[in-house]
């Protein structure tokens, strides 16, 4: 059975990959799933220094998913390059980084220092608020978030460049078309969507930030049609995300047209979630006999 797929230049062994935030630098889930066995670990947000990220309470469940507002707490590149990255590399599994900044410059220097390092791949985070543009998230105004991905990929010469993208734009396909003319090898989606949640004993919010990020089955649905709109705009690879805790859910994104997918929340709630998607996704296909999983990706959009 063939689980190689392909995003840009870069091939994965199969299609499961983790979500950043959600995996730690990869060492933490180690005693759970072998780190062999993924298609790509993609490590918590870095940045250039280090962030100590907001106050606490930070993360709150809520109906189907949770709200977050760690505030991108990390180590910094230096350290991480130091400390992590090694250990990462005995694995074979590809390791992509997601970086955050709040300038252009940021995310150039960011990438450029990875890729120097020899990263498999960079997800951008354009989430994150432009502090020259008045606070507006690179994400959220396409020109912007034409300019930020043309600067990285200019200055990136062996990593492949992925752009997560957020969910809080009016057209997902404007955005996915902005990043792919850009210069995106990959397109991934979607991040969280901002919620909050109130504590009726209290009476006050139940994160400290007030608001934060929600994650997890509750947005599934969001994501799928999201995905499907992407992959149908779009001739680059696409990445889903949101809400897969299941081999069913995994199967559902390719279907919409995700050639690989990124387990997030799930591993909160299961940490060997993504051994146990991927041996699913090998007794799914098997059970169709479906020789290879390209086969079935973009099914529903028409690829």
């Amino acid at each position: 059975m063939d689980l190689k797929v392909t995003l840009g230049k870069l091939e994965l062994k199969n299609p499961v990959m983790t979500a950043s935030g959600t995996f730690g630098y990869g060492e933490e889930y180690s005693e759970f799933v072998d780190l062999n066995t993924l298609g790509a670990i993609v490590v918590k947000g870095i940045s250039l220094q280090p962030m100590e990220g907001n106050p606490p309470p930070r993360i709150c469940e809520t109906s189907c998913g949770m709200l977050n507002a760690i505030g991108l707490q990390n180590i910094g590149v230096k350290k991480f390059l130091k400390e992590k990255l090694p250990y990462l590399r005995q694995f074979d599994t590809k390791v992509v980084v997601n970086v955050f900044g709040n300038t252009v410059q940021d995310y150039v220097r960011l990438s450029k220092t990875l890729d120097d390092a020899g990263v498999d791949a960079i997800e951008l985070n354009v989430s994150c608020p432009n502090v020259k543009k008045g606070g507006i998230a690179f994400g959220t105004d396409k020109k912007v978030l034409g300019k930020l991905v043309a600067k990285v990929k200019k200055s990136v010469t062996n990593a492949v460049v992925i752009t997560k993208l957020s969910p809080n734009v009016s057209s997902i396909p404007e955005f996915s078309r902005a990043a792919e003319e850009a210069g995106s090898d990959v397109i991934s989606l979607i991040n969280t969507i901002p919620g909050m949640a109130i504590d009726t004993e209290t009476q006050k919010p139940k994160l400290a930030n007030i608001t934060g990020g929600l994650s997890g089955p509750a947005i599934k649905p969001i994501a799928v049609r999201m995905v499907w709109e992407a992959a149908r705009s779009v001739a680059i690879p696409v990445i889903g995300i949101g809400g897969i805790v299941s081999t069913e859910d995994a199967i559902e994104f390719m279907l919409a047209g995700a050639t690989a997918v990124q387990v997030g929340t799930g591993n909160f709630i299961n940490p060997k979630a993504t051994a146990e998607i991927l041996q699913g996704i090998m007794i799914y296909l098997g059970g169709k006999g479906i020789h290879t999983v390209k086969s079935i990706v973009g099914k529903v959009c028409g690829k």
